[in-house]
């Protein structure tokens, strides 16, 4: 079947994307109406005119020059170009699409033109990694990429965020183990005009004095026993992107010495090498230490120190941030919905009474793990208070993990789970009610039960026979 032309010029009209065509000259001669739609520009005002008209905002910076359809055309040697950018609509508002375009050739070979399409992508990847640098209008302190919470303290975090990926320089992420400092990193890195660079991460108190040097800035073929060959080092691999130095308060002496030359010179030695090599990188260290305290015990070079914090971005507690703790455990129970193939919904209302109370000195990461506790015993949609960990649901374990004053008041559990109450039954075979009511609160779980009164699940299974306790 051969497609008239009347019919090409149907589906052009009811395509989703955007689709236009311009000449020889960049000048547009085709516009349908879903680049009417996307760009918020007339087929009227823009056939004749050149297609830069659109005001493209390229995201990376390589494209920051109007990458569109002229320069295809200008070099012969391309026959399609794909890209990313943002477009400004003429009432101020911005759109990002995905622009793909094909030259456009007569019989002989020769360029007449081209065809474009524009694919409105701004609601499959929401505009959090715009970079705008024209000075427009947005909302500063919206959620970066990887992270979650919409609390005062993570907002301006994310403002922070912001404004270091904006700039070249050095970022010192601090705070507690737990809070999410490589997340932060990777959404500077991200944001950043580097994004399209690699970002290479490492622990720098995972290795030893000199296999850390080795690692960081590679070594040359017999520079020490067991150098068999030339090893790259990770701010050579990072070239163009960013490193990200994790654990930083963790390096040595010698290490400091020589991380400072790089952020003094941007040059580095590879180890048993005389020559200098340069560093293109950017770079962002992280410490869950008080490198100021480190600095004036004499343990951290205080010139390293004023390297590293030219642009310091500190991440709070989980504690201090919990009006983000139930949207956090919703994207992990999401998480472990798709990792494990359950179905749980929801957390009880009793339950995150609980995590809302307790302390959490392993921040986000122990969340992360509390959840994962949950869905190891969960059988039906719902997470119960018996599913959390003990150090959460029972006073006698918070005590040994939260500090005087943030072991939490347990005011939102259940008066059936009240302490006091159940106290003798941990020590001594509970009541009738006693058990029905943990069995009832546990949602019938007799493993999570058994935890509770700290006895096997065959005890609690004889209670029940005993007690003559059906499950309704």
């Amino acid at each position: 079947m051969t497609l008239s032309t009347q019919m090409l010029e149907s589906i052009h009209q009811n395509v989703e994307c955007g689709i236009f065509a311009v000449d020889a000259d960049c000048r547009v001669i085709y516009w349908n109406p879903s680049a009417e739609r996307i760009t918020g520009r007339t087929a009227a005002e823009m056939i004749g005119n050149t297609c830069r008209d659109m005001q493209c905002t390229a995201l990376l910076e390589q494209e920051k020059h109007n990458s569109d359809t002229c320069s295809l055309l200008e070099n012969n040697t391309k026959e399609t170009l794909t890209s990313e950018c943002v477009l400004r609509r003429p009432d101020g508002s911005m759109v990002r699409v995905l622009k793909s375009s094909r030259v456009l050739r007569d019989e002989s070979g020769g360029i007449i033109g081209a065809v474009e399409s524009l694919t409105d992508v701004s609601s499959i990847k929401p505009d959090l990694t715009a970079n705008f640098r024209d000075g427009q209008q947005h909302d500063e302190t919206a959620p970066v990429p990887g992270m979650i919470g919409r609390g005062g303290a993570i907002r301006e975090v994310y403002r922070l965020v912001r404004f270091a990926a904006e700039s070249e320089s050095t970022v010192l992420v601090t705070g507690e183990s737990g809070t999410g400092k490589e997340l932060v990193a990777r959404a500077i890195h991200q944001l950043g005009r580097r994004s399209n660079g690699p970002l290479v991460a490492v622990s720098c108190s995972a290795l030893p004095e000199t296999l850390l040097e080795s690692e960081l800035f590679g070594h040359v073929k017999g520079a020490f026993s067991g150098a068999v060959r030339d090893k790259v080092g990770r701010f050579e691999l990072a070239g163009g992107g960013t490193i990200f130095l994790d654990e930083i308060g963790d390096i040595s002496p010698l290490i400091q010495l020589k991380l400072l030359r790089v952020l003094q010179n941007q040059e580095y030695q590879r180890v048993g090498e005389s020559a200098t090599s340069t560093a293109d990188v950017r770079v962002i260290a992280a410490t869950n230490k008080n490198l100021l305290d480190a600095v004036r015990s004499g343990e951290f070079r205080e010139d390293l120190f004023f390297r590293l914090k030219v642009f310091p971005i500190t991440l709070p507690a989980l504690r201090d941030r919990k009006s983000d703790i139930s949207e956090l455990a919703g994207h992990f129970i999401e998480r472990f919905n798709l990792k494990t193939g359950k179905h749980i919904r929801r957390i009880d209302p009793e339950a995150m009474k609980l995590l809302m109370d307790y302390c959490w000195p392993g921040n986000i990461r122990e969340l992360e793990h509390a959840i994962e506790y949950a869905f190891v015993i969960c059988q039906g949609e719902e997470i119960t208070p018996f599913m959390l960990p003990q150090e959460i649901l029972r006073v006698e374990y918070r005590k040994q993990f939260c500090p005087q004053g943030q072991q939490g008041s347990l005011a939102g559990t259940r008066p059936s789970l009240d302490e006091a109450w159940l106290a003798p039954a941990r020590r001594t075979r509970p009541s009738r009610e006693q058990l029905l009511s943990a069995l009832e609160s546990s949602g019938w779980n007799q493993s999570a039960t058994a935890r509770f009164f700290d006895v096997s699940r065959v005890t609690v299974w004889n209670w029940i026979n005993k007690y003559g306790i059906r499950k309704p």
